[in-house]
């Protein structure tokens, strides 16, 4: 087993995402609340719940307190921040992320006084237009102003060790705001900044994403033959034009067969190439945003902000943070889950392929406490098959989506693997959450 995934491995979680409600005072359009195809019914964690959490802090790296909806709408939220420093290692931090509509000064000083470390806010855009486009009210100045308070708090708190940070989802319509969200950060003092990809949750949100759909590997191989082409004067654009052609011209000849032996030469080589994406990149779209995240990355290495940026290419290697990092995840009904993408019951685009979410859940905190649920013989077990990877990658596989993981009762994959990660995209570094 690799050194990186011990975490996973250990008698009890590094990591708690606990999620304190999923009611939230906004409407974003990009928010998984807002699809139709999610089920995710309203509430608020409870004491007794969180209670059922406090036995595993000792150990603790991070307590993470947010989910679908807005922390700052639970009457609770400073209580649990107190609790969970107080049971917590020094090293260790807790925090949340928040829309920051709801943080004026009384709130950002009784946070900050609580313990809180780290609060994340989500600015998506540095235009009022682009702003209000897609939280559907307010506009920049509402997070500033929560940026300042919380810096206010901190100051007058003497919390050197607070760390303000922002959120920003990258898409079609804002990528070009970045940079001046992130100088405008730079000017509030944030310690930290995580941009992320879209996930599409409805099919009107692909074209908006802002990343290839092809992965690494196979746009790696595809770009080695498109040269080999370029140089024997074979024009593969035209692929499509051509190809169910019943008489070719000699050229069109060359075209189909520069084609079908670059698709076998990949397939010998386990990669599978989507013809119709790789030949249709948008390039201009990847260039703009490849030269956003650059200027980002030198703005923050310039104001020493800690920046985690996204890639605009699913990754062919996978790695999943969350379980090789021992995270747990809670839900405002204190059920146990494994990780983001299996936390709540949802359905979002692979390859522009619907895929059904169903949550997986390991126990419940209202049966056994979180120690009991982690180190049940279940939940080390689908942990220990993740980090082996031994199961396939459906975002690379020329079937797309097939019966075996598209259906809502999984049982297992292609592969015989009963872990339902075959098609899951956080794994490929598109995208990033506070953690």
């Amino acid at each position: 087993m690799e050194t990186h995934a011990v975490a996973a491995l250990k008698d009890h979680p590094s990591r708690l995402f606990v999620e304190l409600t999923t009611r939230c005072n906004l409407k974003c359009a990009m928010c998984v609340k807002q699809s139709g195809s999610a089920c995710i019914p309203e509430g608020d964690l409870s004491r007794e719940h969180f209670a059922s959490l406090e036995e595993c802090m000792g150990g603790l790296e991070a307590l993470v307190l947010n989910g679908i909806g807005e922390p700052l709408l639970h009457p609770d939220l400073e209580y649990f921040i107190g609790r969970g420093r107080a049971l917590m290692p020094t090293r260790s931090w807790v925090g949340f992320q928040t829309n920051g509509f709801l943080l004026d000064q009384g709130r950002a000083d009784s946070i900050v006084g609580a313990g809180a470390r780290r609060v994340c806010v989500s600015v998506d855009a540095a235009s009022a237009e682009t702003f209000g486009s897609v939280r559907g009210v307010g506009d920049p100045s509402v997070t500033a102003g929560a940026l300042e308070a919380l810096s206010k708090a901190a100051r007058a708190q003497g919390s050197n060790d607070f760390m303000p940070g922002i959120e920003f989802v990258a898409m079609r319509d804002n990528i070009d705001e970045l940079p001046a969200v992130m100088e405008w950060g730079a000017r509030l003092g944030i310690r930290f900044a995580i941009i992320t990809q879209l996930l599409p949750y409805e099919p009107a949100m692909l074209g908006k994403t802002a990343y290839d759909t092809s992965t690494d590997a196979a746009l790696s191989f595809y770009e080695k033959w498109r040269r080999r082409a370029l140089a024997e004067k074979i024009d593969i654009s035209r692929y499509y034009d051509v190809f169910m052609k019943f008489i070719r011209s000699d050229k069109e000849e060359r075209i189909v067969r520069h084609v079908d032996a670059m698709v076998a030469d990949a397939a010998a080589h386990g990669i599978s190439l989507k013809l119709d994406a790789l030949l249709s990149r948008d390039k201009a779209m990847l260039a703009a945003v490849e030269t956003a995240l650059t200027r980002a990355g030198r703005i923050a290495r310039e104001n020493g902000i800690e920046l985690t940026l996204p890639g605009t290419v699913p990754k062919n290697l996978r790695r999943c943070d969350f379980v090789e990092e021992g995270s747990a995840f809670v839900s405002w009904d204190g059920k146990v889950h494994p990780c983001h993408f299996l936390w709540h019951r949802f359905q979002c685009y692979l390859g522009g392929v619907a895929n059904n979410i169903k949550p997986m859940v390991f126990g419940d905190l209202g049966c056994d406490g979180i120690l009991a649920i982690w180190n049940a013989t279940e939940f080390r077990a689908f942990r220990e098959n993740v980090i082996r990877y031994n199961f396939p990658f459906c975002y690379d596989c020329s079937l797309a989506l097939c019966d075996l993981v598209q259906t809502e009762d999984f049982e297992q994959d292609c592969f015989i693997t009963s872990v339902p990660c075959a098609s899951c995209l956080w794994c490929t570094g598109l995208f990033h959450c506070l953690r």
